[in-house]
Parts: C-alpha cells; sequence; structure tokens
C-alpha cells in the first residue's frame, strides 16, 4: 500500500510513532523516525534523525535533508507530543506552555516545512495526532486539551490550505483514545481500569491499532478522505 513512498514520523521512536514506523515499512515506505531520543530498529529501510519539533530550524534541516537524497516527501505523520497533567488552579505557566509548544508548535514547525512542499511536487499525506481530549475535554488535562484540539483545527485549515490549487495534498487526524503506550502504562493499574471500561470494547487499545488507522490515511485507498477526525478510541466517551 505505500511501496516505494517516503515517509516522516515525528515521535517516531516510541509509542504510536514507533509503531507506526515499523507499518509504514511493512507496507512498503521508505521512513525517516524522528525524535530527539534514538532507538534501533529491527528492520531495514527505517532511518532514525534526530529532531527537535520545537526548534523550527531542526526542522527545517531534517526536510532538506531529505529531500536532497529523495527529492520528495510522500507521507508526513505528525506524532510528537508530550503530557505535563494538573488541575488548572495548580497548573504553573512552565507547564501550559511546554505542552503548547511541543504538541500544537511542534506540528505547526513540520507541517510548515513539509505541507507547501507536497504541493510542489504534486501531492501527498498528512496525518496528525490528535487526541479523545482534544474532542471532548479532561480533568487536569487543559494544557493537552488545548494542544490537541488545536492540532485539530489547524489540520481542517492545512486541509483546505493546501489543496485550494487544486494539488491532492490531503490532511486528516487520527484521534486516538487511551492507547497502551510507555507513557499511558504509567498511570496506575485501577485509572486504566476505569478508562476500559469508558469503552465500548471493554478494553484499551494498542499502538499497532493506531498505527494501521495511520497507515491506511497515508495510502492510495484513502485518495477520497481529507480534512476529517477518525477517532480510534474503542467507542470511548469521557
Amino acid at each position: 500500500m505505500l511501496k516505494g513512498k517516503i515517509a516522516v514520523i515525528t515521535g517516531g521512536t516510541s509509542g504510536i510513532g514507533y509503531a507506526c514506523a515499523l507499518r509504514m515499512q511493512q507496507e512498503g515506505a521508505y521512513v525517516y523516525a524522528c525524535a530527539r531520543h534514538e532507538r534501533e530498529f529491527p528492520v531495514e529501510n527505517i532511518e532514525y534523525r534526530f529532531l527537535d519539533v520545537t526548534d523550527e530550524s531542526s526542522c527545517q534541516r531534517l526536510v532538506k535533508d531529505i529531500l536532497d537524497k529523495h527529492g520528495r516527501i510522500d507521507v508526513l505523520v505528525a506524532d510528537a507530543g508530550i503530557t505535563k497533567d494538573g488541575l488548572t488552579v495548580k497548573m504553573d505557566g512552565e507547564a501550559f506552555d511546554t505542552v503548547i509548544r511541543t504538541n500544537l508548535k511542534g506540528t505547526f514547525n513540520i507541517v510548515k516545512h513539509i505541507g507547501p512542499q507536497m504541493e510542489i511536487q504534486g501531492g501527498g499525506s498528512i496525518i496528525t495526532v490528535g487526541s479523545v481530549v482534544g474532542q471532548f475535554g479532561n480533568i487536569g488535562q487543559a494544557n493537552y486539551a488545548a494542544s490537541k484540539a488545536g492540532i485539530i483545527g489547524m489540520s481542517k485549515s492545512w486541509a483546505k490550505e493546501f489543496a485550494r490549487k487544486g494539488v491532492p495534498v490531503r490532511v486528516n487526524v487520527a484521534a486516538p483514545g487511551y492507547i497502551l503506550t510507555d507513557m499511558v502504562k504509567t498511570v496506575p493499574e485501577h485509572l486504566l481500569e476505569t478508562f476500559a471500561g469508558q469503552t465500548m470494547l471493554k478494553r484499551l487499545g494498542q499502538p499497532e491499532e493506531v498505527a494501521g488507522v495511520i497507515a491506511f490515511l497515508a495510502s492510495d485507498d484513502a485518495s477520497y478522505i481529507t480534512g476529517t477526525v477518525i477517532e480510534v478510541n474503542g467507542g470511548m466517551r469521557l
């Protein structure tokens, strides 16, 4: 489904991003797994690249290097993100700003340099990673909810902006619920059980299940899907 495509994944060395890298490689893409922390991959055609999405110049250098080598970028998965949870009354400005800078501005920084390139080359697929929290909110996650809601709004804007000249640049959002990544596994077990009970399927999701949806959105099978938020949450409602 992705044979011969060049894919860039931010947050590509952990959680959903890591699962996406493996899935896209399996489907034939050459993958750049980009993050601040390096990780080994058990297969060929996945290349680690350092990237700090909060630094626009880091994004610009990465894109230039890949374009110098391949001449194009076919797929972007913007997955880099963090949490710094706390009740609003206790949340300091640093915790709020850091999450917004990484999740929201970081997504903007990388799309700013890849979206227009996809217009020039004649097409491409951008998948941003939202969250159920960005759609329905959550206690103690005002900063995270704001960042993910912002990503959804930006993505819908980009779906219009990058295709305004008739070029098939597609932009979609995958919005996971609670997925068993290393980040979520730090939550106490009794809370994980509560979260699972809030889903129709009565379980938490696996990173590979989100990666499958993202790989579909990246592929030509999704050629008539853009500006859409696809929920991957087991029927969860907060």
